[in-house]
């Protein structure tokens, strides 16, 4: 699309093999940005402004979640992913969204969350109710605590939001009543105690994924935008890591050892599998990282020929503002 106001080109036409490259790109946040009719937004209320979007020049809209969620962290703890949470729509609406906005000549970008489940998605519940040592746990990172009784977490890392990025099974609400209430088995979760980690060893999750990004692609989604990127494998002996992560920077400090839960070389294994599955639909179908990472090195490594096609620029956010 060539974007234009009277007698003005905003900018110049797209490769449409690579759109990416010269698209302007607006974020919506479904939650909050358009309501048809009550106090949330909706993706309806989204649909009814792609004329407004079109005359902005938008070439691209990236949707934040909309998928079923508890809603604990803003929608990026996902309880099904091939669902719309009815909070703001249908799955037919979702599909009538794709459609309106490429009549309108424009891409759709989709959150992708793979880095955490929420706590009511089938799988972490599947393997919190099969118990202490069945296969579903491999799906996740389960461990037993230390100390004389297991009273403190498997290692001492901590979580983005604060305190240790380990929960005990006992305290998830929902276990109340069942034969797990008791049980002191830690989870990982690096974000909120209700997102716990998946485990990228378990083919399972490799399945759940792959069927995701086909699920969306089927519906005529152009782009993934990847969450935590950069967090998806680990280090499988969870060495201990005494230090905070910080925004925008892993290690701000050079004296700080690398993180055992951050940009470990399998993750560009799981890209490499994605990236393929794209290109069967097509040279115009995307991926863009949000990684964050330590060094440039580092992020062009998410942007090799066979991996994806953007990265975040976090560069931006910590440089120091110089006229």
């Amino acid at each position: 699309m060539t974007a234009q106001h009277p007698g003005t080109v905003i900018h110049p036409p797209q490769q449409r093999d690579q759109w990416w490259r010269d698209a302007v790109i607006y974020q919506i946040y479904p939650r909050s940005y358009a309501s048809s009719g009550g106090p949330l937004g909706t993706l309806p209320g989204i649909t009814e402004k792609f004329d407004y979007l079109e005359k902005l020049g938008v070439d691209a809209v990236w949707l934040s979640p909309f998928y079923v969620s508890p809603q604990f962290d803003a929608g990026y703890d996902v309880a099904d992913y091939r669902d719309v949470d009815p909070r703001f729509g249908t799955l037919a609406d979702a599909e009538r969204l794709i459609e309106a906005a490429h009549a309108h000549g424009m891409k759709v970008i989709v959150d992708i969350v793979p880095n955490h489940t929420s706590w009511d998605h089938k799988l972490f519940r599947e393997a919190v109710l099969a118990g202490e040592g069945a296969p579903q746990r491999d799906n996740f990172w389960f461990r037993p605590g230390r100390g004389e009784d297991g009273s403190e977490p498997p290692t001492d890392w901590l979580s983005s939001f604060g305190g240790p990025a380990w929960s005990q099974v006992k305290d998830i609400p929902w276990v109340k009543g069942t034969p797990q209430e008791h049980e002191e088995t830690w989870y990982l979760h690096l974000f909120d105690r209700s997102q716990p980690d998946v485990n990228w060893e378990s083919p399972a999750i490799h399945g759940e994924f792959t069927h995701t990004i086909r699920f969306w692609m089927d519906r005529g989604v152009d782009g993934l935008r990847v969450d935590v990127a950069h967090g998806l494998a680990k280090d499988p002996a969870l060495p201990d890591w005494p230090y905070k992560v910080e925004d925008v920077r892993y290690n701000p400090d050079v004296n700080v050892p690398p993180a055992p839960m951050a940009n470990q070389p399998a993750v560009h294994d799981i890209y490499r599998e994605w990236r393929a599955i794209l290109d069967e639909y097509g040279r115009d179908r995307m991926m863009v990282a949000e990684a964050w990472v330590d060094t440039e090195e580092d992020l062009a490594r998410y942007v090799r020929s066979d991996e994806m096609q953007q990265a975040f620029n976090f560069e931006y956010l910590s440089a120091p503002w110089r006229a």
